[in-house]
């Protein structure tokens, strides 16, 4: 990580691929700012482990859907640690039930919108000042497979939406950022589901899943170890990249001619 010990804020990092992520940075030898909305339990108990781990670590409650919420999160970071050297943007509202774009209520847009589009930017833009003060800085933002191609995702519009725009800002802001020592990448996680987020590679390596070009499950040290690897001081070359780590799955399958996402 160099000399200087870097600091990394994990957005909705007390469970899932959140806190995976979390684990592997903190092995890196990363300070730790966990954050989570309802799920304090588990923050702190993944506090405890993190800090045994011989680093420092800060849990704050913050909804990413509430601009004030995540200004004084960012504020208290920086007045006890001097500023967020790395920023992984993993919470992101997602609704499983499929349904047609015409059956959304009104706030249930604003809040997808809001949550996986929005709110990024905002944290973003909150936390490079101090990256640029340091010309050091990682940004990590969290997609779905096929982003890039701006697909149409029947059943899941609003969230797809906001996942394609925010591969064009991932993209731009790589390049505004870059002479500032500072990389932005995304990440598009296949369909990991359950205990498997939480999961190491060995303990599915021999579990068949059929659906799968790979044949076995994905977990979450499959996104954290990419995660980590790009948050590297060595990783400043890699910029800009749309990186998927699905195991060759297409989020977006077709049965019949109707899309599915099951």
């Amino acid at each position: 990580m160099g000399e200087e010990r870097k600091a990394a804020l994990i957005t909705g990092s007390a469970k899932g691929l959140g806190k995976m992520t979390a684990l592997a940075l903190a092995e890196q030898g990363c300070d730790i700012v966990i954050n989570y909305v309802n799920s304090r339990k588990e923050a702190e108990q993944l506090q405890k482990t993190i800090l045994q781990m011989g680093v420092r670590c800060l849990i704050y409650k913050a909804d990413i859907t509430r601009s004030e919420e995540v200004q004084r999160m960012v504020d208290t970071v920086e007045h006890e640690w001097g500023g967020i050297d790395i920023l992984i943007n993993n919470a992101g509202p997602f609704i499983r039930e499929r349904r047609l774009f015409a059956d959304y209520q009104t706030e249930e847009i604003r809040y997808l919108m809001t949550g996986n589009l929005l709110g990024v930017i905002e944290l973003d833009h909150m936390v490079l000042p101090a990256m640029r003060a340091k010309r050091w800085g990682r940004v990590i933002h969290f997609g779905f497979g096929h982003a890039t191609e701006a697909r149409g995702w029947p059943h899941r519009a609003v969230y797809a939406a906001a996942k394609v725009g925010l591969v064009s800002f991932t993209k731009t802001l790589a390049v505004e950022e870059a002479a500032y020592g500072i990389t932005v990448n995304m990440i598009c996680p296949g369909d990991i589901r359950g205990l498997n987020k939480e999961k190491l590679i060995h303990e599915v390596e021999h579990v068949l899943d059929q659906e799968a070009p790979r044949g076995r499950p994905g977990t979450g040290e499959d996104i954290a170890r990419v995660i980590a690897f790009l948050c590297l001081a060595q990783s400043d070359f890699i910029t800009g990249n749309i990186m998927e780590i699905s195991g060759g799955l297409d989020p977006i399958r077709t049965l019949g001619g109707i899309q599915l996402n099951e």
